[in-house]
C-alpha cells in the first residue's frame, strides 16, 4: 500500500513484522546457554530484539548488561538473582534491567521463552563472576541470522523498500504461546493473577494490573509498565478492540501480538495473529489499524518516541502522545511503574585487562 505521507514508500513484504512461530532457534556462540529467534539487530544503535529460549535445568553464569534491557516472560519459570534481591519470573512478568547491571544468575525451573530487547551488548562472565568470557553484540546476531538464512526485520523506512534477502525461513519452531492453553497463562484475567514473588523493583506481574480505559476510545485499554523521562521511551500492554485512526510514528515502536488478530498495513486480509512481532520505523504511518475477529486483540508495545494523530493525509494534527501523557495516564490508573534505576544497582564500569591476553574483568 502506497503511503501518501511517505512518498515512494512501497513496502515489499519485509516491512513491519515477522511470525516468530515460523523462525528456527539459533545457537549463538557468544551467548552460551541461550537459544535465539533473532528479530531485529541494529548496526546503528546496537539494539537487539529477539525471542530467547532457556531449557529447564539450565543455570546461566553471571551476565553484565552494558546497555539496558527489557523482557516479557512468555512461558516457563525462571529464578532471577540480582543481589541483594531474588525473584521468580513467570508468564506475564515484565521487567526492565538498567544499563551497567550485573545479573548474578538465572536458574531455569521450567522451559522458558522470553521476548527480549537488548539496548546494548551483554557480557557473559566466567565462574569467578569477574572475567569476561564473551560479549554478545548486534553484529553477532546479524551474522548468525545470515548464516541461518533468517531475514531480520528492517530498521528504517528505506530498508522496508529493499528486496527481501531470503525467500523463506527454514526450520519453523512454534512458540509455547502458539498453544491456547499456554497463552492463557500469559493473559490470565486480573482476578485470577497469581501471587508471584517478583518483588524486584524492576519487575511487575502484568496479570495483576487492570486494563485502564483510554478516554478517547473506550474499546482500548492499556497497562502502562515503564515511562522514561530521560529517553521518552514508554512500555505497555495494549488491548485494541476498536480501530486506531490515522497516526504517524515520529519515533520507532515495536510490539508482539499476544491474543487475537490485527489488521495492519501491507498485511494479509486475515491479519496477523499470536506470536507476530512488529517494528515500526521512525516515520511509519498507519491510516487505520484494527482488530479482526471477536477475540481480544492484545499486544505488547514499546514506544520510542511521540505518536502524532490526525484525520488523514493532508489534515491538521489532532493530538500528539508522548511520555508525558502516558505517565499521567499511569498515575490516574494507579499503575506502579517499573523503576528506571534504584540505589542498589551494581555499577560495572570498572574494567581492567588481565595479563597479556587482555581478558577483561568487571569489578
Amino acid at each position: 500500500m502506497h503511503d501518501e505521507n511517505n512518498p515512494g514508500f512501497d513496502p515489499t513484504g519485509t516491512e513491519g513484522g515477522v511470525d516468530t512461530n515460523a523462525l528456527p532457534w539459533l545457537e549463538i556462540p557468544q551467548a552460551p546457554g541461550l537459544r535465539f529467534k533473532p528479530l531485529r539487530a541494529s548496526g546503528e544503535t546496537g539494539m537487539i530484539s529477539a525471542v530467547v529460549g532457556l531449557d529447564a535445568g539450565t543455570t546461566l553464569a553471571p551476565m553484565a548488561h552494558l546497555g539496558a534491557a527489557d523482557l516479557l516472560v512468555l512461558s516457563g519459570r525462571t529464578r532471577y538473582t540480582q543481589e541483594p534481591l531474588v525473584s521468580t519470573l513467570e508468564p506475564g512478568t515484565w521487567g526492565y534491567i538498567p544499563a551497567n547491571s550485573r545479573v548474578e544468575g538465572l536458574a531455569v525451573e521450567a522451559d522458558t521463552e522470553l521476548l527480549v530487547n537488548l539496548h546494548g551488548p551483554v557480557a557473559f562472565l566466567g565462574t569467578d563472576g569477574r572475567s569476561v568470557r564473551s560479549i554478545l553484540t548486534s553484529l553477532d546476531v546479524q551474522a548468525a541470522a545470515r548464516r541461518a538464512g533468517v531475514a531480520l526485520v528492517p530498521s528504517t523506512l528505506a530498508e522496508c523498500m529493499a528486496p527481501r534477502p531470503f525467500a523463506a525461513e527454514p526450520g519453523a519452531a512454534p512458540l509455547a504461546i502458539a498453544d491456547s492453553q499456554a497463552a492463557s497463562l500469559l493473559l490470565q484475567a486480573e482476578a485470577a493473577a497469581a501471587e508471584g514473588d517478583a518483588t524486584h523493583p524492576h519487575f511487575v506481574d502484568t496479570r495483576a494490573l487492570d486494563f485502564a480505559p483510554v478516554p478517547a476510545n473506550p474499546a482500548f485499554g492499556r497497562k502502562i509498565l515503564r515511562v522514561s523521562e530521560e529517553t521518552g521511551h514508554v512500555s505497555m500492554i495494549f488491548r485494541h478492540n476498536g480501530v486506531a485512526g490515522p497516526h504517524h510514528h515520529l519515533g520507532p515502536a515495536d510490539f508482539m501480538v499476544l491474543s487475537g488478530r490485527i489488521g495492519y498495513r501491507a498485511g494479509p486480509p486475515e491479519g496477523y495473529g499470536r506470536g507476530v512481532w512488529f517494528y515500526e520505523p521512525a516515520g511509519a504511518r498507519h491510516d487505520a489499524t484494527r482488530r479482526l475477529g471477536s477475540e481480544d486483540l492484545i499486544y505488547t508495545a514499546n514506544i520510542y518516541g511521540p505518536i502524532q494523530f490526525d484525520g488523514g493525509p493532508g489534515t491538521s494534527i489532532s493530538a500528539v502522545m508522548s511520555w508525558m501523557q502516558y505517565k499521567a495516564a499511569a498515575e490516574a490508573a494507579g499503575h506502579p511503574l517499573v523503576a528506571n534505576r534504584f540505589d542498589g544497582d551494581t555499577s560495572l564500569l570498572a574494567w581492567s585487562p588481565l595479563g597479556s591476553d587482555a581478558t577483561a574483568s568487571i569489578g
